[in-house]
C-alpha cells in the first residue's frame, strides 16, 4: 500500500468510526427523523454540485428504481433506525452490534443462493460470530431492552442488501452521482415526515456541531475520500475499514461519553471480526461466500 493509501484509510477508519459518537450526541435533542433530514439535506448541498459539475447525474435515470432501492436501505431506513436505537444504547454498543454486517451478508448470500456454497472455515466463522453477537447481547440487555437492540439489527441487514444493490444494479454508474442522488432523494422523503411530525425545541449547540459534523464530515467528505481509497487500494482491500470502524467508535465512546465498556463487550468483538473474517474468506478456487459491504457508513 502507498503512503497515500495507507492514509486514505486509516482517516476513514477513524471517519466512519465517528458517527455513532455524533448521532449519540444528537438525538439528545433531535428526533431520529430530524436528523436524518438535516444529515442528508446537507451533505447533498455540498455533493450535488460535484456530481453536477462531473456530470455523473443524467446517466442515473434510466436506473431510477433501484437507486430508489439503495437510498431507501442503505440510507433512509438504517440512519433512522440507527438514530432510534442511540437514544436508548450507547453508540459503543452500536458499533460493536454492526460489526455483524459481513456476518449478516453470509447469511443473506446463504438464503438467496447469491454466494458459493459454505466451507468447513465459513462455517465455522458464523459460528464465532454468532459466539461473538450473544456475548455481546446477552449481558446488554437487561439495561437497554429489545427494542433498540433489534433496531440496530434491522440496521445491520440493510447495510448488508444495500451494498448488493449497487453491485448488482448500480456498479457501473458514476458514484459521485449515486451517492449525492440517494442523499438527496433520501432529504425530499423526510421533509413531509418531519413536517407532519412533533414540533421539538431548539436544539442545544452540541446538537448542531454533530449534525453538521455527521453531514459535511461523516458523510460528504467521507465519501469524496472512500471514492478516492478505492481508486488508491481497490474496493476489495477497502472493505476492510469495516472492521476497525467499531473498535474506533467503541474506544471514543468510552473517552468521550464515559459509555460502559465491558469485558464482555471485548470479547464479543474480537470474537465477532474473527468470525467475519472467516466467514467470508474465500475458497481457494471459489468466489466469496458472500456480497462482502463495500461500505458501512453509519
Amino acid at each position: 500500500m502507498t503512503r497515500r493509501g495507507a492514509l486514505l484509510f486509516a482517516a476513514m477508519c477513524v471517519i466512519w468510526g465517528v458517527p455513532y459518537l455524533l448521532i449519540r450526541v444528537a438525538v439528545r435533542d433531535l428526533d431520529p427523523a430530524t436528523l436524518v433530514l438535516a444529515r442528508t439535506a446537507l451533505a447533498a448541498a455540498l455533493l450535488l454540485p460535484i456530481a453536477a459539475y462531473r456530470r455523473e447525474l443524467r446517466p442515473l435515470l434510466p436506473f431510477w428504481l433501484p437507486l430508489l432501492a439503495f437510498a431507501a436501505i442503505e440510507i433512509a431506513i438504517p440512519w433512522v433506525l440507527l438514530g432510534a436505537a442511540e437514544t436508548h444504547i450507547s453508540s459503543s454498543l452500536t458499533a460493536l452490534l454492526l460489526a455483524t454486517v459481513p456476518l449478516v451478508g453470509v447469511v443473506i448470500a446463504m438464503a438467496t443462493g447469491a454466494g458459493e456454497r459454505l466451507d468447513g472455515r465459513n462455517a465455522l466463522g458464523l459460528a464465532v460470530g454468532l459466539a461473538g453477537v450473544a456475548t455481546i447481547v446477552g449481558p446488554s440487555l437487561e439495561g437497554a431492552g429489545v427494542l433498540p437492540i433489534a433496531q440496530v439489527g434491522l440496521v445491520a441487514v440493510c447495510y448488508a442488501i444495500g451494498p448488493a444493490i449497487l453491485q448488482r444494479f448500480l456498479a457501473d454508474l458514476p458514484p459521485y452521482g449515486v451517492i449525492a442522488a440517494s442523499l438527496s432523494l433520501t432529504a425530499v422523503a423526510y421533509v413531509p415526515i418531519v413536517a407532519l411530525g412533533p414540533e421539538g425545541g431548539a436544539p442545544s449547540a452540541k446538537a448542531v456541531a454533530s449534525v453538521v459534523a455527521l453531514a459535511v464530515i461523516c458523510t460528504a467528505v467521507a465519501f469524496v475520500l472512500f471514492f478516492a481509497l478505492i481508486a488508491e487500494i481497490g474496493p476489495v482491500r477497502s472493505t476492510v475499514i469495516t472492521y476497525v470502524n467499531p473498535a474506533v467508535a467503541a474506544i471514543l465512546g468510552v473517552a468521550i461519553l464515559d459509555e460502559r465498556f465491558t469485558l464482555a463487550m471485548g470479547i464479543g468483538l474480537v470474537l465477532v471480526l474473527a468470525g467475519s473474517v472467516l466467514a467470508t474468506r474465500r475458497s481457494a478456487a471459489a468466489a466469496p461466500v458472500a456480497l462482502e459491504p463495500a461500505r458501512e457508513a453509519a
